[in-house]
């Protein structure tokens, strides 16, 4: 309507005013309702030309939405395990920080696995004490070993020296047995440092490793108690939070409530526009827009980002081959745009419906030394049509209220 308006100043009132005063014409004498036609052909004719013309290049160079949201994300609060609740902290609806503990699930089955490890590395260390008794004593199985064999090794030695010197006076029967009795004592001492060296391989490495492994045990034990305490993972409000003691949880139930993020939905606004806007919306555009939450209030914005795909497009790869009749419903591109000013979307509830309007900009275009005088004033036209799309947004700022409480059965 309005830029029906507008146009019918530059046509068919310039062709009513010929018609008076030019041609003298009159309403009700020349001019009647049935000769209006006739008469302001042309005015009417170039009106409702020009006035399709405006709207076409108003919708398409400075688009319209009002599919246009301020959408956050929240997080679903669920335990990593299941169990039943064994206290709850927090109530339907209450502000948290992040680490505050929400619920708390059963907990014997993870305590008692906790003190069993506890229990376990307790038996390793005390086995550290027992090992080095070993060892000490393995030590001392060798001296008495390497002693044996000396002595041994002594005797045999002096019995072969009397043989060599007096052949006889030594029976060959003894010597024998004295070598035989050095060799035992050999294998005695091995044995001893084999014993002594598993006894220090045990105290070095054997023991260590099972302490290890059972502080490892101890720490999976202390995670899987830690994971009986759900806790906020950032700073937000609860909502929503309907568990209670006693209920049963765990990842296959619906979420025991919702946490949402402080500050989610207080600085981005998105909103989608029509497919034939992809070559228009562009990342720099100025925007302005209108929430019901904040009537009559127009909030400067900026495109900030532009979504390249379009999600009416997308599909799942499954049994069934994609048929493009089933996309009944066309795509938007999707905008993100975020306020030209600190604090812009303050009052604005988040997940408030808005109208959104976009404006083309070809400032940078017109000023360029290469282009041309009548391109330049076509540009100028287009930039200028700005005004009366903002003149709309206004209108529409102004009677969304009364839309809302008075047209909506209210």
């Amino acid at each position: 309507m309005l830029e029906l308006m507008i146009c019918s100043l530059v046509t068919i009132v310039p062709d009513y005013l010929y018609r008076r005063y030019a041609q003298g014409k009159r309403f009700g004498k020349e001019i009647t309702f049935f000769s209006v036609w006739y008469e302001l052909r042309w005015g009417i004719t170039g009106c409702l030309m020009l006035t399709i013309a405006l709207i076409t290049m108003i919708f398409y160079y400075h688009p319209s939405t009002t599919s246009a949201a301020i959408y956050f994300r929240t997080v679903p609060i669920l335990p990593e395990g299941s169990g039943r609740v064994a206290e709850v902290n927090v109530g339907f609806s209450q502000e948290v920080k992040k680490g505050d503990v929400l619920f708390r699930l059963d907990a014997s089955k993870q305590a008692a696995a906790l003190e069993t490890a506890k229990r376990k590395v307790a038996e390793v260390e005390a086995s550290f004490i027992s090992a080095r008794a070993d060892v000490v004593k393995a030590e001392a199985q060798v001296g008495e070993a390497k002693a044996n064999l000396q002595q041994a090794k002594d005797e045999l030695g002096v019995k072969s020296e009397l043989q060599r010197r007096n052949p006889g006076i030594v029976p060959q029967r003894d010597i024998e047995k004295l070598q035989v009795l050095v060799d035992q004592r050999q294998s005695g001492l091995d044995a001893a440092n084999a014993v002594r060296e598993s006894a220090a391989l045990r105290l070095s490495t054997l023991l260590p490793a099972e302490k290890a492994s059972a502080e490892a045990a101890q720490a999976q034990a202390q995670v899987d108690l830690d994971k009986t305490f759900v806790r906020a993972g950032v700073d937000g409000r609860v909502e929503q939070f309907l568990v209670r003691t006693g209920d049963i949880v765990n990842q296959l139930m619906r979420p025991a409530g919702v946490l949402i993020p402080e500050g989610a939905g207080r600085s981005v606004l998105q909103a989608g526009f029509g497919q034939i806007e992809a070559q228009v919306m562009k990342p720099g555009m100025i925007a302005e827009a209108t929430c019901i939450s904040r009537p009559w209030v127009i909030i400067p914005l900026v495109v900030t980002n532009v979504q390249d795909y379009i999600a009416a497009g997308q599909f799942r790869s499954g049994e069934q081959l994609v048929d493009p009749q089933s996309l009944r419903q066309p795509g938007t591109i999707l905008a993100f745009l975020e306020p030209l000013y600190k604090g812009g979307l303050e009052g604005v509830t988040p997940g408030s419906s808005c109208i959104v309007n976009a404006y083309t900009s070809n400032h940078d275009v017109i000023a360029d030394p290469k282009t041309g005088a009548l391109k330049g004033f076509a540009l100028h036209a287009v930039d200028a049509t700005g005004l009366v799309h903002a003149l709309l947004l206004r209108i529409q700022a102004l009677l969304l209220p009364i839309k809302t409480l008075v047209m909506s059965g209210h």
